[in-house]
């Protein structure tokens, strides 16, 4: 294209393009939609120069009809007549609860079928989040004798859950 098109397509923009895009937005009631009508008629016209080189009437006219069967083609697609729009969003799904419930119902079930002390020396550690030195103090015993504990309740609890099907 020369720059004399160039000019003429500018010229065509600033002349026509405000209206144009007020004109299919009144139509479509989409701004951005507008937009892309408009910048289409304009590429058009310009894969067109005949049409930059008629008087400012008939260019105005063979834009807005452009931009008109844009929007009515638009309209007609497939597209189109499967996109829904609305303000209201559809229900968010729910989170399934039902996994983390079975899962808790099963270790604790594991739980109480260990000795007093393992499940002691467990629930302190993991749940309660104390210290070796803290669950000894509380238990009045050394601290290796809880190391030793959460070892041993570990395994038993492994075997528990095993046997219930929840592990390998």
């Amino acid at each position: 294209m020369s720059s004399k098109q160039d000019e003429l397509l500018q010229a065509l923009h600033d002349v026509h393009g405000a209206a144009l895009t007020r004109f299919v937005a009144h139509m479509t009631h989409d701004g951005a939609f507008a937009q892309d009508v408009v910048q289409e008629a304009l590429l058009r016209a310009w894969k067109h120069p005949e049409i930059l080189a008629q008087s400012d009437d008939a260019a105005r006219a063979w834009l807005f009809t452009v931009a008109r069967n844009l929007v009515i083609d638009d309209r007609r697609s497939a597209r189109y007549r499967r996109e829904v729009s609305t303000d209201v969003l559809p229900e968010s799904g729910s989170v399934d609860e039902t996994d983390s419930a079975l899962d808790a119902w099963i270790l604790s079930d594991a739980l109480s079928a260990l000795s007093p002390q393992h499940r002691s020396a467990i629930v302190g550690a993991y749940y309660l989040g104390h210290s070796i030195s803290e669950i000894a103090r509380k238990e009045g015993v050394p601290e290796g004798t809880i190391k030793s504990r959460l070892h041993y309740a570990l395994r038993a609890l492994r075997l528990s859950l095993q046997e219930r099907g929840a592990t390998q």
